[in-house]
């Protein structure tokens, strides 16, 4: 049925644009879990524990698989502690994680230490206290296991650092102490370059950090090579 209107009726809107300013940004706090595999350990003697950090897009499952790979780590309590900020991967439907962005960094890294300080609570609750205490940290899980060893809860015994550099904001902490400290890289790895590595070095025994590197062919990856110098250093660590 046709609807007569008049010639005002029928007019066009008119799209008036108002211009706005920056919108205003707030933060929330809220709560959210997370994931952690545990291999070994629970409800038994204590053990050394190694707590190892994934790089970005993967998750505990696969970094699980990493650790148990170093050899010598049977007699470890493993914990894979995966990302808090999950997403499915490009390619297939496997959930994958990662640290923290740009976005809200220091937020992000305040939430990163509790989240691995309560990790570390629940580890104590179920096992005991560790023997010794040793963070694990490749590609972008480097920065978070120096966080968790220079700015968490728990007193670590040593850093093993794959493919990543030291965040340089623990530089400027007045109360850093970092553990002992092996620094792995590829001879090919485009992110975690020479220099990085140099300056790590030469931050780390300007405080007088015991620093061993453990330089293979390969690039920003995991080789045999380096899972065997991991395995020395932690045999390194044991009473």
């Amino acid at each position: 049925m046709e609807v007569a209107c008049g010639m005002d009726e029928c007019a066009p809107a008119r799209v008036v644009v108002v211009k706005r300013g920056m919108p205003t940004v707030r933060t929330v706090h809220t709560s959210t879990h997370g994931r952690v595999l545990i291999d070994g350990g629970v409800g038994g003697s204590s053990h050394p524990l190694l707590v190892g950090f994934h790089g970005y897009g993967e998750n505990a499952e696969r970094h699980l698989g990493q650790l148990r790979s170093i050899p010598g780590t049977e007699g470890w309590t493993l914990a894979a502690v995966q990302g808090l900020h999950r997403f499915y991967a490009a390619k297939g439907q496997e959930v994958v994680a990662s640290w923290m962005t740009r976005e809200d960094r220091e937020l992000a890294i305040a939430d990163n230490i509790a989240y691995v300080d309560r990790v570390m609570a629940l580890l104590a609750a179920e096992n005991g206290a560790a023997t010794r205490v040793v963070y694990l940290g490749f590609s972008q899980g480097v920065a978070m296991a120096f966080r968790a060893a220079v700015l968490g809860a728990s007193r670590a015994s040593g850093v093993i650092a794959l493919g990543g550099d030291v965040p340089p904001h623990l530089w400027e902490e007045p109360s850093a102490r970092f553990p002992r400290v092996l620094l792995g890289r590829g001879s090919a790895d485009s992110w975690y370059t020479e220099e990085k590595l140099r300056t790590d070095v030469e931050h780390l025994r300007s405080k007088h950090v015991s620093v061993e590197v453990a330089a293979f062919e390969g690039g920003h990856e995991w080789t045999d090579e380096f899972r065997l110098a991991a395995s020395q250093f932690l045999n390194s660590l044991l009473p």
